[in-house]
């Protein structure tokens, strides 16, 4: 008995697993994002004209980013709480003899919902992070045969 509920138990233990590595990917972007900030913030006070307005527009993509990866985060998060509760779940069906299937599939269709909101919103923050690095044209020097 007590091995087919560990048994049941395993498939969201490793989506657990899975949810804190990306969590811990999503942890490194947002500390370049931050380092970059902070970069930038220098880069604002110094800067004019142009190079000022420049400084805006990543600073404002870099605020972008740092929204969507947060919630990404929170969204992972939350995934993961509701993965811990299907796990109770699943053993107070079986320690408790109480009717907790309805419970345990809501629980974790939830926490596969928080999973795809969070992988939806971290997709958003690679979209912004691959526009802020786009190479204008005229640094490709198009016209020159190299």
């Amino acid at each position: 008995m007590i091995v087919q509920t560990i048994q049941l138990a395993l498939a969201p233990v490793f989506v657990l697993v899975a949810i804190g590595n990306i969590l811990n990917m999503m942890a490194s972007r947002l500390s370049r994002v931050v380092d970059r900030t902070r970069e930038m913030q220098v880069a604002f006070r110094e800067s004019e004209g142009e190079a000022h307005d420049a400084s805006v527009r990543e600073l404002r993509m870099l605020a972008r980013r740092t929204t969507l990866i947060g919630r990404a985060q929170l969204s992972m998060v939350l995934s993961a709480i509701t993965i811990g509760i299907t796990v109770v779940l699943i053993f107070s069906n079986q320690f408790l003899h109480a009717a907790t299937e309805p419970a345990v599939a809501i629980s974790f269709a939830s926490a596969i919902a928080f999973l795809l909101g969070g992988l939806v919103l971290f997709l958003m923050e690679t979209r912004v992070a691959s526009e802020q690095l786009r190479v204008p044209l005229a640094y490709l020097e198009l016209d020159r045969d190299l």
